[in-house]
């Protein structure tokens, strides 16, 4: 159901009717969905720079409810919001995606209460048969429960300097929740495989510095308390944008930082309140973020004698509940 009609008509922004905005955005967000359009206009080409080219999905959450991930368009979509159709192996049907590539739609999707953007690492054209390349190398940093921020911090610095001895750097934010993203921005053609095999390889080297403090564990049963460095986000995989809202306490958004700067900050202190205000007129991640990148032969050679890390687990799930069964 569309949020058009609703109680409260607040008239338009670029082009775009809005509703409702003195609604409570949700539960423990501090804030109304009119903080949330406010948020979205304000950091607006910014973000959409973010989402340009790439199928979107979104975390939309309406009140009363549970949020909800939506990848397919709804009927109601106004024509002009640009898509791409793309078929999906694992749920055996085509999925119509929405391609954010301007602050009107962005504003429509603030107005259906969609709150987190997520977005492919390939661009729309090369996700449908799989045939483009990646724009970035994702590592996934996330601390142990109750562990303090300090660990995220300290694990990141393993990844730069596991980028650094290979010549290569990358640009962090957080996450919008309790951990930080790593983008490493890699030159075009860099086929998918040898990217994630690249990934895995980054991870398993910052692994190495500080055994103590961080684990490429992937089973959580295995990670004895250590900060995880997730290497699986490759392929057709999503990752929350930069800028991008979460429904987190407080409506945090995932924000960029420097790697000097980053020691230093508290990742609550970004919201849809404050982030704006924080940003002024500057892009951040587009300051931070190195050029393109040509990765490492041994880099990728050593990646590949890596196992997959969903893949090993599934195994290993698999031969510790047989040897559960038996007796």
């Amino acid at each position: 159901m569309s949020e058009a009609g609703g109680p409260t008509d607040a008239g338009a922004r670029a082009g775009v009717k809005l509703t409702s905005l003195d609604s409570p955005l949700f539960d423990g967000a501090e804030a109304t969905k009119g903080d949330l359009i406010d948020y979205l206009e304000a950091v607006g080409e910014r973000l959409v720079r973010q989402l340009r080219d790439r199928p979107l999905s979104v975390v939309r959450v309406r009140p009363g409810q549970e949020p909800f991930m939506q990848k397919n368009l709804p009927k109601y979509t106004p024509e002009w919001v640009q898509r791409k159709t793309i078929w999906a192996e694992s749920s055996k049907r085509e999925v119509t995606y929405a391609l954010c590539d301007d602050v009107r739609t962005l504003l429509w999707f603030g107005n259906q209460r969609a709150v987190e953007y997520h977005v492919t690492l390939l661009l729309a054209e090369g996700l449908a048969d799989y045939s483009g390349s990646p724009t970035h190398l994702v590592l996934d940093i996330d601390p142990a429960p109750d562990q303090p921020f300090r660990q995220v911090v300290d694990a990141a610095e393993l990844i730069r300097r596991a980028l650094d001895a290979d010549g290569l750097a990358g640009a962090v934010k957080t996450s919008g929740s309790k951990g930080v993203h790593i983008f490493v921005p890699v030159v075009p053609g860099i086929n998918l495989e040898d990217a994630a095999a690249a990934t895995r390889a980054i991870a398993a080297r910052a692994e190495r510095l500080d055994p103590a403090l961080a684990t490429t564990a992937f089973i959580r049963e295995d990670r004895g308390g250590k900060v995880f460095l997730d290497s699986t986000r490759a392929g057709g995989a999503t990752v929350v944008a930069a800028y991008s809202p979460r429904i987190r306490p407080g409506a945090t958004v995932s924000f960029p930082v420097s790697w000097a700067d980053l020691p230093a900050i508290d990742p609550h202190d970004f919201t849809i309140r404050t982030a704006a205000k924080e940003l002024g007129d500057r892009d951040p991640w587009a300051e931070h973020m190195p050029a393109p990148q040509t990765l490492p032969e041994d880099l990728i050679a050593e990646g590949h004698t890596i196992p997959v890390a969903r893949v090993q687990a599934m195994h290993e799930g698999k031969r510790r509940a047989k040897a559960r069964r038996e007796p």
